[in-house]
């Protein structure tokens, strides 16, 4: 059995969530409360030197973080992760998209304007976050506007990744109804077979 080492509010240990249920994989989810220090114990540091959630624990003392890395380990040999060389190449393409185009300007912009105080000073980010989180969108927008699902028509990975912070952006500040196409595929991704929400138990 797996063990998930996550927050559950955190977009990027939703993303393992979901996959671990979709894929009905049998797991036990630990609680970590990373916005109060607890990945900078001596404990978990000797699990994750980065000192982030999530982390999956594959064996006892055999660890896997980074939440995309994740997701490709457990979705290996599934539908989740297509064979077909260029479309496994294009999920990761996609994987990377999310990683470093969209998740620092959603799922930070999240974060301030849901869990920080009214006079925090990173308040002053967000409007560089969400001009950088709507240029993400946009891109979402134009290659979803001809597709049901990011790669091949079908649902992968890719998906998982990108719906996990995507559907909460209006918590950062994000008008979804500005695209259409985004609105209409995280509806899609919402009535896949086993989803769960984020925060669920």
């Amino acid at each position: 059995m797996f063990i998930a080492y996550g927050m559950k509010l955190s977009g990027n240990c939703y993303k393992v969530q979901l996959a671990l249920e979709q894929l009905q994989l049998p797991y036990r989810w630990v609680e970590i409360d990373s916005l109060h220090g607890a990945t900078r114990t001596p404990e978990y540091l000797a699990r994750n030197a980065n000192g982030k959630v999530p982390l999956l624990e594959i064996e006892p003392g055999k660890y896997l973080p980074e939440s995309n890395a994740i997701l490709c380990y457990l979705a290996a040999d599934s539908a989740l992760l297509p064979k077909d060389r260029y479309e496994h190449a294009q999920v990761l393409q996609w994987l990377f998209f999310e990683q470093y185009s969209h998740e620092p300007y959603i799922a930070v912009a999240r974060m301030i304007d849901a869990f920080l105080r009214e006079d925090d000073v990173r308040r002053a980010d967000l409007p560089r976050l969400r001009a950088g989180g709507n240029q993400a969108l946009l891109v979402m927008e134009q290659h979803l506007a001809t597709r049901t699902y990011f790669v091949g028509e079908r649902y992968s990975v890719a998906d998982i990744a990108l719906y996990a912070y995507t559907h909460c952006a209006a918590d950062g500040g994000f008008d979804l109804a500005a695209y259409p196409a985004v609105s209409a595929w995280l509806a899609r991704i919402a009535a896949e077979p086993r989803h769960v929400v984020i925060g669920a138990a």
